[in-house]
Protein backbone atom coordinates (compact mmCIF):
# COMPACT_ATOMS: atom_id res chain seq x y z
CA UNK A 1 0.00 0.00 0.00
CA UNK A 2 1.84 3.26 -1.02
CA UNK A 3 1.36 6.22 1.37
CA UNK A 4 -0.03 9.66 0.92
CA UNK A 5 2.32 12.56 -0.01
CA UNK A 6 0.72 14.03 3.82
CA UNK A 7 1.94 11.28 5.57
CA UNK A 8 5.54 11.20 3.48
CA UNK A 9 6.03 14.60 4.37
CA UNK A 10 5.02 14.38 7.87
CA UNK A 11 7.52 11.53 8.03
CA UNK A 12 10.85 13.25 6.30
CA UNK A 13 9.94 16.13 8.86
CA UNK A 14 9.79 13.94 11.87
CA UNK A 15 13.00 11.93 11.19
CA UNK A 16 14.79 15.22 10.06
CA UNK A 17 13.76 16.38 13.38
CA UNK A 18 14.78 13.44 15.02
CA UNK A 19 18.48 13.01 13.54
CA UNK A 20 19.15 16.89 13.92
CA UNK A 21 18.27 16.81 17.43
CA UNK A 22 20.21 14.45 18.40
CA UNK A 23 22.97 16.88 16.42
CA UNK A 24 22.43 19.50 18.70
CA UNK A 25 22.45 16.89 21.83
CA UNK A 26 18.49 17.77 22.57
CA UNK A 27 17.19 14.60 23.54
CA UNK A 28 13.63 15.63 24.93
CA UNK A 29 13.35 16.81 21.46
CA UNK A 30 14.68 13.16 20.06
CA UNK A 31 12.64 11.46 22.40
CA UNK A 32 9.51 13.16 21.56
CA UNK A 33 9.73 12.17 17.76
CA UNK A 34 9.05 8.59 19.05
CA UNK A 35 5.44 7.01 19.92
CA UNK A 36 7.41 4.50 21.74
CA UNK A 37 11.50 4.48 21.46
CA UNK A 38 13.41 2.20 20.64
CA UNK A 39 17.08 1.91 19.21
CA UNK A 40 18.09 -1.35 17.27
CA UNK A 41 22.09 -1.21 16.56
CA UNK A 42 21.95 -4.39 14.51
CA UNK A 43 26.13 -5.12 13.83
CA UNK A 44 26.11 -5.59 17.96
CA UNK A 45 22.79 -7.11 18.41
CA UNK A 46 22.24 -4.40 20.89
CA UNK A 47 18.11 -3.24 21.94
CA UNK A 48 17.11 -0.29 23.62
CA UNK A 49 13.94 -0.19 23.98
CA UNK A 50 11.93 2.32 26.31
CA UNK A 51 12.70 5.69 27.05
CA UNK A 52 15.07 4.96 30.06
CA UNK A 53 16.98 2.78 27.89
CA UNK A 54 16.97 4.81 24.63
CA UNK A 55 18.52 7.88 27.09
CA UNK A 56 21.40 5.31 28.65
CA UNK A 57 22.29 4.67 25.19
CA UNK A 58 22.47 8.30 24.94
CA UNK A 59 24.94 9.01 27.62
CA UNK A 60 26.96 6.03 26.81
CA UNK A 61 27.83 7.01 23.35
CA UNK A 62 27.88 10.99 23.79
CA UNK A 63 30.45 10.31 27.01
CA UNK A 64 32.71 8.35 24.77
CA UNK A 65 31.91 10.80 21.85
CA UNK A 66 30.68 13.84 23.00
CA UNK A 67 31.11 15.69 19.20
CA UNK A 68 28.98 12.65 17.64
CA UNK A 69 26.68 14.55 15.04
CA UNK A 70 25.58 12.57 11.94
CA UNK A 71 25.39 13.97 8.31
CA UNK A 72 22.39 13.02 6.25
CA UNK A 73 23.25 11.66 2.51
CA UNK A 74 20.18 10.38 1.30
CA UNK A 75 16.42 9.85 2.78
CA UNK A 76 14.27 7.31 0.74
CA UNK A 77 10.43 6.39 1.81
CA UNK A 78 9.00 2.95 2.27
CA UNK A 79 5.29 2.30 2.84
CA UNK A 80 6.38 1.46 6.34
CA UNK A 81 9.64 3.18 6.93
CA UNK A 82 11.84 6.11 5.89
CA UNK A 83 14.95 4.42 5.38
CA UNK A 84 18.68 7.06 6.11
CA UNK A 85 21.74 6.88 4.16
CA UNK A 86 23.96 9.30 6.42
CA UNK A 87 27.65 9.81 8.20
CA UNK A 88 28.43 9.28 11.52
CA UNK A 89 31.07 11.23 12.69
CA UNK A 90 32.89 12.08 16.50
CA UNK A 91 35.89 11.60 18.28
CA UNK A 92 36.69 8.92 20.96
CA UNK A 93 37.07 11.15 23.82
CA UNK A 94 35.86 8.49 26.83
CA UNK A 95 35.66 5.17 27.63
CA UNK A 96 33.59 3.41 25.86
CA UNK A 97 32.65 -0.45 26.80
CA UNK A 98 35.70 -0.50 28.43
CA UNK A 99 38.00 0.76 25.94
CA UNK A 100 39.44 3.43 26.84
CA UNK A 101 39.55 7.03 24.88
CA UNK A 102 41.94 6.61 21.97
CA UNK A 103 41.44 10.67 21.08
CA UNK A 104 40.85 9.75 17.37
CA UNK A 105 37.87 10.24 14.76
CA UNK A 106 35.72 8.31 13.13
CA UNK A 107 33.58 8.58 10.00
CA UNK A 108 31.40 5.83 9.20
CA UNK A 109 28.32 5.42 6.36
CA UNK A 110 25.86 4.12 7.62
CA UNK A 111 22.03 3.74 7.17
CA UNK A 112 18.91 3.37 9.73
CA UNK A 113 14.88 2.35 8.93
CA UNK A 114 13.04 4.58 10.75
CA UNK A 115 10.13 2.03 11.17
CA UNK A 116 6.37 3.64 11.46
CA UNK A 117 3.26 1.71 12.68
CA UNK A 118 0.55 1.80 15.31
CA UNK A 119 -2.18 4.19 15.31
CA UNK A 120 -2.48 7.95 15.92
CA UNK A 121 -1.58 9.00 18.61
CA UNK A 122 -2.83 12.74 17.97
CA UNK A 123 0.95 14.28 18.26
CA UNK A 124 0.47 14.92 14.33
CA UNK A 125 2.52 12.11 13.68
CA UNK A 126 1.18 11.20 10.15
CA UNK A 127 -1.92 9.47 9.17
CA UNK A 128 -2.30 6.70 11.95
CA UNK A 129 1.17 5.91 12.52
CA UNK A 130 4.26 7.21 14.63
CA UNK A 131 7.93 5.98 14.83
CA UNK A 132 8.12 2.93 16.72
CA UNK A 133 11.94 2.39 16.11
CA UNK A 134 15.45 3.32 14.35
CA UNK A 135 16.97 0.38 13.10
CA UNK A 136 20.75 1.13 12.51
CA UNK A 137 23.19 -0.85 10.09
CA UNK A 138 27.20 0.07 9.71
CA UNK A 139 30.22 -1.89 9.42
CA UNK A 140 32.12 -1.71 12.61
CA UNK A 141 35.07 -2.84 11.68
CA UNK A 142 35.23 0.13 9.69
CA UNK A 143 34.87 2.42 12.69
CA UNK A 144 37.32 -0.26 14.72
CA UNK A 145 39.90 0.68 12.33
CA UNK A 146 39.93 4.12 12.11
CA UNK A 147 40.19 4.36 16.21
CA UNK A 148 43.26 2.50 15.64
CA UNK A 149 41.84 -0.91 17.36
CA UNK A 150 41.11 -2.94 14.33
CA UNK A 151 43.42 -3.37 11.78
CA UNK A 152 43.41 -4.24 7.98
CA UNK A 153 44.98 -8.33 7.64
CA UNK A 154 46.65 -7.09 4.16
CA UNK A 155 49.32 -4.41 6.11
CA UNK A 156 51.98 -5.14 8.19
CA UNK A 157 50.16 -4.25 11.51
CA UNK A 158 46.90 -6.14 10.72
CA UNK A 159 49.04 -9.78 10.15
CA UNK A 160 51.19 -8.74 13.48
CA UNK A 161 47.61 -8.68 14.95
CA UNK A 162 46.33 -11.41 13.62
CA UNK A 163 49.11 -13.72 14.40
CA UNK A 164 48.88 -12.71 18.19
CA UNK A 165 44.98 -12.53 18.28
CA UNK A 166 44.57 -15.57 16.08
CA UNK A 167 46.13 -18.48 18.40
CA UNK A 168 44.49 -16.49 21.76
CA UNK A 169 41.43 -17.15 19.79
CA UNK A 170 41.11 -20.48 18.99
CA UNK A 171 42.71 -21.42 22.11
CA UNK A 172 39.80 -19.48 23.85
CA UNK A 173 37.47 -21.30 21.47
CA UNK A 174 38.99 -24.88 22.88
CA UNK A 175 39.35 -24.22 25.98
CA UNK A 176 35.75 -23.56 26.66
CA UNK A 177 34.82 -26.40 24.49
CA UNK A 178 36.72 -28.60 26.67
CA UNK A 179 35.28 -27.22 29.94
CA UNK A 180 31.72 -27.97 27.90
CA UNK A 181 32.60 -31.63 27.53
CA UNK A 182 33.92 -31.87 31.26
CA UNK A 183 30.95 -30.19 32.49
CA UNK A 184 28.85 -32.37 30.19
CA UNK A 185 30.10 -36.02 30.95
CA UNK A 186 28.79 -38.31 33.58
CA UNK A 187 30.41 -38.40 36.93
Amino acid sequence: MAISPDVRAARERLVREHMESENRHEYDVTMGTFRHPRYEIIPTGDVYDGEEAVRGYFAETRTAFPDQRNELVALHHADDAVIVEFDLLGTHLGSFRGLPATGRSFRCRMTAFFVFGGNDDGAGRGDGDGLIAERVYFDSATILRQLGIAHDPLTLRGRLATVLNHPLTIGGAVAKDLARRRASRPT
